[in-house]
């Protein structure tokens, strides 16, 4: 029988902590009409069911009952909804954020936890639907390129990815 060395926990390497060197959002903030593509994408998941029924409607000829109709907006608001709470919530990012390149981080660079994420995609985007779509546009004044969604949840959208040395 052999003796395996072990090793103590005195020894035991401790786990990495990213650190953020570098970062500066209004360097890396997400151009004003790139965020706009995001966002029209998003609504795009919100009106492509309808917008599909309708083309094979008036292809067709054929007239669907209300019921489909309903039972499809049902579906596209369920879908738009996933969109932008839920794929943020588990990737970080919707999928007009994804096709963009753009991310959403906290004004230090790391990653917003969820409880941010949670708040920016609800709260923040009613309070900005709210007030008309001023607090989006508010980006467009703000030097550092923040809407009100992301001032209130101390997050910012930046393009580009994570460079690690």
């Amino acid at each position: 029988m052999t003796n395996l060395p072990v090793q103590s926990t005195s020894d035991a390497v401790p786990p990495k902590r990213e650190t953020i060197v570098e970062f500066s959002p209004v360097e890396l903030q997400a151009p004003f009409l790139l965020r706009v593509g995001a966002m029209i994408i998003d609504y795009m998941v919100l009106l492509l069911l309808p917008a599909c029924s309708m083309l094979y409607r008036g292809i067709t000829g054929d007239s669907a009952d209300m019921m489909t109709d309903r039972t499809l907006w049902f579906v596209s608001v369920v879908l738009f909804l996933s969109n932008i709470i839920i794929l943020p919530l588990i990737f970080g990012r919707s999928l007009g954020k994804l096709i963009t390149g753009l991310r959403v981080v906290r004004t230090d660079g790391r990653e917003p936890g969820v409880l941010n994420v949670a708040l920016r995609q609800t709260l923040g985007y009613l309070i900005t639907a709210v007030t008309l779509g001023i607090g989006f546009i508010w980006c467009v004044f703000s030097s550092k390129g923040r809407t009100l969604h992301d001032i209130l949840t101390d997050t910012v959208v930046v393009r580009g990815t994570k460079r690690v040395n």
